[in-house]
């Protein structure tokens, strides 16, 4: 007898790539999420600083507290 499959749910078919960003006064954030398939291709991890530096500048735009440049990525590490 076959079991019958689910229905998935919206919008679950995206996957992320999670980062460890480094700002230039020393702060670190952990996990932000990427979209994976924005990575990848001869740039490799190069396009997540245009993507994590939009969302900063939104965060700052909605806070009112002015973003601060990003130095350095790294992928974090598996959980």
């Amino acid at each position: 007898m076959e079991t019958p499959q689910m229905a998935k749910k919206p919008g679950s078919g995206t996957e992320f790539v999670r980062l460890d960003v480094f700002y230039k006064d020393g702060l670190q954030r952990s996990n932000r999420k990427v979209p994976s398939s924005a990575l990848g291709g001869i740039e490799k991890d190069a396009p997540a600083l245009a993507i994590l530096g939009e969302q900063d500048r939104l965060i700052a735009k909605k806070s009112g507290i002015p973003a601060t440049p990003i130095e350095r990525i790294r992928r974090s590490a598996s959980r």
